[in-house]
């Protein structure tokens, strides 16, 4: 089995070198544009749709913060994170939008992080423009070219780049079409994530095994961070209303098939893209590591809905929540039909 030392003999050099390549800088974006500040949201919640008809200077501050937090029930983990939270902010903007990212690393941390977000065009996605050390802030700027769903995630090479995503610094930003989406009911985010465990030093608190990544071998599979995070009241609906959902996967190895047990998806925008492929009437959609899709359906009838991975033996891994709908019984659409004793 690869060694960790190996591990970052063979790729870290290459990949160092291509996230430190900052190209020639620019003093002219967003001269004349309105300068906003980015409203950021905990998962599952979404921020509002952009109403504004214009781009504009959208400033987004994130603190990189590494801390011990709960993974499962009784699991305590070292996480290193984007504002205190596993995942990430949530950011929204606009095709058109300048974007700043400044993004603080706590005097706290042990490690250098950075950003680096897929809907960047831009060398590695601006990770080697904002590698920030402990108690600094690196500061770059893009223009959101292509809407669609995006991931975000640290992919600082120290100690290596895997360390950094399978401890919890990931995220997603929404870029809307210039026209914004279809209007919905109901919108909520939900990110997949794997951990892989082992016993640190410190009693009582797991960390990350190098080992079980290298083999694939996820001891937790969840949605937002955390076995149970969407198992309470988090995602609520009424009968009758539509709902569009934002999924990730970060891996950072797996595919996910994700599935709504009793919803079939009115539409699924692939991969994440908007003005792309659409399909109608899914059952489960593909999303690979590090991918995103957008569903979307109507809910008929009231109850409690599973979300999951259907790898099903992940559900015991903790890929599981429920969206709790309430309203009227319509049994020409589902009737129990419970048996007369």
């Amino acid at each position: 089995m690869m060694t960790n030392i190996e591990f970052r003999g063979t790729i870290l050099a290459t990949l160092f070198m291509a996230l430190t390549f900052i190209g020639p800088s620019s003093d002219t974006w967003a001269v004349d544009m309105l300068t906003v500040q980015a409203k950021l949201t905990t998962l599952p919640e979404v921020p509002a749709p952009i109403t504004r008809k214009q781009p504009a200077k959208v400033v987004v501050n994130v603190e990189a913060k590494e801390y011990v937090g709960a993974l499962a029930d009784g699991v305590q983990y070292k996480f290193w994170s984007f504002n205190g939270t596993v995942p990430g902010p949530m950011i929204r903007v606009r095709v058109g939008d300048t974007v700043e990212i400044s993004l603080k690393n706590h005097a706290t941390s042990k490690f250098p992080h950075n950003m680096d977000l897929h809907a960047v065009n831009g060398p590695g996605g601006g990770a080697g423009a904002n590698l920030t050390a402990p108690g600094q802030e690196g500061i770059f700027s893009f223009q959101a070219l292509s809407p669609g769903l995006y991931i975000y995630h640290c992919a600082s090479p120290v100690p290596n780049i895997p360390a950094h995503i399978a401890n919890g610094m990931y995220g997603l930003i929404l870029v809307d079409p210039t026209e914004g989406l279809p209007a919905v009911d109901r919108e909520f985010a939900i990110l997949e994530s794997e951990f892989f465990t082992k016993p640190s030093k410190d009693k009582g608190v797991m960390e990350l095994s190098m080992e079980k990544g290298l083999a694939e071998h996820p001891d937790h599979v969840v949605f937002n961070g955390k076995a149970g995070a969407l198992m309470g009241e988090e995602l609520q609906a009424k009968v009758g209303e539509t709902i569009r959902l934002y999924v990730g996967n970060i891996g950072p190895n797996g595919t996910s098939s994700f599935h709504i047990i009793g919803e079939i998806f009115d539409k699924v925008y692939v991969e994440g893209a908007i003005g792309g492929i659409a399909n109608q009437n899914v059952q489960t959609t593909l999303i690979p590591s590090a991918g995103a899709a957008i569903v979307e359906f109507k809910v008929d009838v009231p109850g409690a809905y599973l979300l999951v991975d259907h790898s099903i033996f992940r559900v015991a891994k903790g890929a599981i929540g429920i969206l709790s709908v309430s309203g009227e019984e319509n049994t020409s659409i589902f009737n129990a039909m419970n048996p007369t004793p």
